[in-house]
């Protein structure tokens, strides 16, 4: 699956608002129970002026594109074609004629996976070409795959936000995984797995780049700089990966804790300094290359529970800000995203998170900010069936996901939904609910 959360439920401060801070996490590490959530100042206090939220004439329908393990594009097929010529002709066929569906049923954005790990779907000078578009890591798949999709979704009047996952550098450690990775050595550009051995991490089983070095954060605004200022990409997005571990494989950065975690009162406080500066420093990059590019995150769908934090919702799910060190309420406060795009993947009757009471909480988080907020909708979960939450193959799944376009377009600060993802409008447990979004959506 490309992102495994989607399965499951800068600014300076002012000096008084630094003393509270400093307070707020003496008093956090003399404590068992979890932190409490820090006020942050809102807009007045950020580093420069926020661009104003512009008018959209219409609400985002969008849709993720995963090109990682070829999950929605490009065909398997077309890797093991009959030649470079065959195989650039399937691919460029299959996103056309995917993007020619998604214009019938109404989808007006794409979010175009372009950096599913350590290498680009782009002609990149940092990254080394990915493996999914030739079956070999660096090989010259003959053209431009953004390139192309730009000028044809643009062509249909679609827009396409980049979609990076910012520090996946691989979707296994397999010892074939490792074997490839080195055989880049010898290309221009090589793989960050051998350019810079040290930053790399285990963590859920791959490899992933650590998030405490400040060199890796630049490395990655590098890269995102060269797609604005190269690609006329409507937006830019980032998707739930930030510190992504797994029970039985966490991320060891003891060692970059000790050398850059002076000053802070607990290891999660620094990691979710590190996930804040990345967002910073990403932010400003592609306003000062671009500020009409829009820059977003997808986060997992819960912020904090209530049972944590008193600013939390009232829910009882896997938390951003305690799982992956993300302080995504935090980034909307401070004018740091364009948007925000939380996974809400569960029905109105998953009593550990539901939907509505998630929609809500998030609506309320942005009302007093530029932050416009589109919703992740499990699309994916459509006709499958679940013993929690059997409401998605109720008719197809058609009530469910009904209820929830709804609510996601009587919500005045909901701007729009994003399903997830692409290849589950074309599975047959769908369908149905594919006509009805064709009928409520599509011309």
């Amino acid at each position: 699956m490309a992102r495994s959360r989607r399965f499951q439920p800068v600014a300076q401060h002012l000096k008084r608002s630094s003393i509270l801070v400093a307070w707020a996490f003496l008093l956090a590490s003399c404590s068992s129970t979890p932190p409490k959530s820090l006020v942050t100042p809102l807009p007045p206090v950020a580093k420069q002026p926020l661009v104003q939220k512009p008018q959209h004439n219409e609400p985002v329908r969008g849709v993720w594109l995963a090109t990682v393990s070829r999950l929605d594009w490009p065909p398997v097929s077309s890797v093991n074609g009959d030649s470079p010529a065959s195989r650039i002709q399937q691919q460029q066929k299959a996103l056309t004629d995917k993007l020619d569906n998604l214009k019938s049923l109404g989808i007006n954005t794409v979010f175009f996976q372009v950096k599913p790990d350590g290498t680009a779907l782009w002609p990149s000078r940092i990254l080394p070409w990915s493996d999914m578009l030739t079956g070999k890591i660096g090989q010259d798949p003959g053209y431009d795959p953004l390139q192309f999709m730009l000028d044809e979704a643009h062509k249909r009047g679609m827009k396409v936000h980049a979609w990076f996952n910012p520090y996946r550098v691989s979707t296994n450690t397999r010892p074939g995984t490792v074997a490839a990775l080195n055989r880049t050595l010898s290309l221009n550009p090589a793989s960050v797995f051998v350019l810079h051995r040290d930053w790399i991490r285990t963590a859920g089983d791959r490899y992933v780049l650590d998030p405490g070095i400040p060199e890796a954060r630049d490395w990655i605004a590098s890269i995102v700089a060269e797609v604005v200022s190269r690609y006329p990409v409507d937006g830019v997005q980032f998707d739930d990966y930030f510190y992504a571990e797994s029970a039985g494989s966490t991320l060891n950065d003891n060692a970059t804790w000790r050398q850059y975690g002076q000053g802070f009162a607990s290891k999660a406080d620094w990691r979710r300094n590190n996930t804040q500066q990345l967002i910073a420093q990403v932010s400003r990059t592609i306003k000062q290359i671009n500020p009409n590019v829009e820059f977003g995150v997808s986060p997992a769908g819960v912020w904090r529970n209530r049972s944590h934090d008193p600013a939390g919702s009232d829910t009882r799910g896997a938390a951003a800000y305690d799982e992956s060190f993300a302080d995504t309420r935090r980034w909307v406060q401070q004018g740091l995203l364009d948007y925000i795009a939380p996974q809400l993947y569960w029905p109105f009757a998953r009593d550990a998170a539901r939907y509505n009471v998630l929609a809500k909480w998030w609506a309320e988080v942005v009302k007093p900010t530029q932050t416009r907020l589109y919703i992740g909708v499990a699309l994916y979960k459509v006709g499958e069936p679940s013993s929690k939450e059997p409401d998605w193959t109720v008719k197809g799944g058609v009530p469910e996901l009904k209820k929830q376009l709804d609510l996601n377009e009587s919500e005045p600060q909901i701007d729009g939904t994003i399903l997830f993802r692409e290849d589950n409008l074309n599975q047959p447990q769908t369908q149905d609910a594919v006509r009805y979004l064709r009928s409520r959506w599509g011309s």
